[in-house]
């Protein structure tokens, strides 16, 4: 991955390992006032190290999908916000998809399942997804 212009970031330029911590991100902010998240909240969520944590937020900030300084809160860029907003959606789907098509009873298993499965699945194959769940489950 490099700093060019990320108007057109695909799930493809972005590792998978980088894709985790967005959706910590995401989630965590999701329940904090201005979306700002701190080191120590990452590095629970994922149970690793915080210093673990610093060395892919700065990977995070090089590549213009964080806002961050050493020893200061976190939070998504546009970009990383929509990466972290579309592995979300995936995970979503897949979830719906894996209980209520597939019919498995293990939510275990279907969170497992969809949490490895939503970093390779693109925006046009989601979007076929949604598609098929609307029609398949009438929605």
């Amino acid at each position: 991955m490099n700093n060019k212009n990320k108007a057109n970031l695909s799930i493809y330029d972005v590792p998978e390992t980088y894709q985790r911590y967005l959706c910590e991100i995401y989630a965590i902010s999701l329940t904090k006032k201005g979306a700002w998240v701190n080191n120590k909240e990452i590095a629970e969520k994922l149970n690793v190290n915080p210093a673990s944590v610093s060395g892919i937020l700065y990977k995070l900030k090089e590549n213009n999908l964080i806002v961050w300084k050493p020893r200061s809160p976190i939070r998504l860029t546009k970009e990383g916000k929509l990466i972290a907003q579309h592995l979300s959606e995936t995970k979503a789907i897949l979830e719906i998809f894996f209980k209520k098509v597939l019919k498995i009873k293990d939510i275990k298993l279907i969170k497992e399942l969809s949490c490895e499965m939503e970093h390779h699945i693109s925006i046009e194959v989601k979007t076929k997804f949604q598609e098929f769940l609307n029609g398949y489950l009438k929605l």
